[in-house]
């Protein structure tokens, strides 16, 4: 954790912010490349009349089609080598009217079989005869199917409990991968910030509803402890205001101390250099992301999955976007962001490491802006001049 002399208006611990893809570049030399989705079945000639649309966009688009076909909507996700995006739509294979609104929306349509209300179905019913500890499932719109992973743990009674209930669902509906690891959330013991004997990661500095200054961690880093410091045994500088883990998210918000604190919209990547983020967007499958963490640094990938359920053995958290971006222990609640400079997710948790890769699970920060009542952006108040802080990544 290095320190500097700067104005007492600057955070304690630095945020997240805006960065432009070239920068981003320069600050991932060594990052493993962004996994680009397959074809899928769209072929070149539904490409022929799609527009090319940049990542940030693309999330916007595909709510507006999602909601205008209805139960037709099989699902969507960003083809960033193409830069297109590719609507699933349930319509029987004849072309109809939903696939013309697709086309004329400048997506590229793509018949399937199984429409979304099917596939949300089918997560129902492995939520309820499949919640095992070691399990994960999210929506693969790829393959148009419920993509389900299992980690190491997972064997024996419980295995064939899982394999059962999947065949149950019918053919084609989802299948089984299997992780080198096993899941967990990212939380250790060590630096960054810390709080009752345990390491996390800042995500992310906002401003909360009544103007007071302050940031988002993960939720399993706000239920082990109430304070956080920037040094180990160090005093407290943030106070838990609210957390959610498990359950329905993996998210906490604290308020600095010092009311006198400013947050500044930005991400300590190391090395003297920082980056600022202006906004929180949505996810989308095949958009390209970057992670920052105290423990791995920067890493990106790209986003595999939505709406994703992985049962930890602490209990089952629902709502996370899944990715191909590896993270470790202490690398929990920073923050995910793209190359444009939105805010996307909290570290959670996961599979695997930095070496071998694996599956990684992060909170979106839209739903837990929304639930605390929160917004990405700077507080206004200012202080004493000179004061030596830290800068936590």
């Amino acid at each position: 954790m290095s320190h500097r002399r700067i104005s007492k208006s600057k955070a304690i611990l630095a945020g997240a912010g805006a960065v432009g893809v070239a920068a981003a570049a320069i600050l991932l030399p060594n990052a493993n490349a962004s996994q680009s989705g397959t074809d899928g079945g769209a072929g070149e000639g539904a490409r022929q009349n799609a527009k090319t649309v940049s990542a940030a966009s693309a999330p916007e688009l595909v709510a507006r089609l999602s909601s205008q076909l209805g139960e037709e909507y099989a699902g969507a996700y960003y083809d960033a080598q193409k830069k297109q995006v590719v609507v699933n739509v349930a319509d029987g294979g004849d072309g109809g009217e939903s696939t013309a609104r697709v086309r004329d929306a400048g997506a590229v349509a793509r018949s399937v079989q199984n429409s979304m209300g099917e596939l949300r179905s089918a997560t129902g019913t492995l939520s309820r005869d499949a919640t095992i500890p070691g399990t994960a499932w999210a929506v693969d719109p790829r393959t148009n199917q419920i993509l389900v992973t299992a980690d190491t743990t997972v064997t024996g009674e419980r295995w064939d409990t899982l394999e059962s209930t999947v065949r149950s669902l019918g053919d084609g509906v989802a299948r089984i991968q299997k992780s080198a690891g096993e899941f967990k959330p990212f939380l250790e013991g060590g630096d960054a910030i810390f709080g009752g004997g345990a390491r996390c990661s800042l995500g992310f500095n906002v401003t909360t509803q009544d103007g007071t200054p302050g940031f988002l961690t993960a939720g399993h880093c706000g239920v082990a402890a109430d304070q956080w410091s920037e040094d180990q045994n160090g005093a407290p500088v943030g106070t838990v205001q609210a957390a959610t883990f498990p359950g329905d998210g993996d998210f906490a918000l604290l308020t600095y101390d010092d009311p006198a604190t400013q947050a500044p919209s930005e991400v300590d990547v190391g090395n003297g250099q920082t980056v600022q983020i202006g906004q929180a967007g949505e996810a989308a499958v095949g958009l390209e992301v970057i992670r920052m963490g105290s423990t791995t640094g920067l890493s990106d990938g790209s986003v595999t999955g939505l709406g994703a359920t992985v049962n930890y053995a602490e209990g089952s958290v629902s709502g996370l976007i899944q990715t191909n971006v590896c993270a470790e222990p202490g690398d929990s609640g920073g923050p995910l962001f793209t190359g444009d400079g939105t805010a996307i997710g909290l570290t959670s948790g996961g599979s695997g490491d930095c070496t071998s890769g694996g599956e990684t699970f992060f909170q979106p920060v839209t739903t837990a802006l929304a639930a605390v009542g929160a917004e990405i952006g700077a507080g206004e108040a200012g202080g004493e001049e000179g004061a030596e802080v830290g800068s936590a990544h």
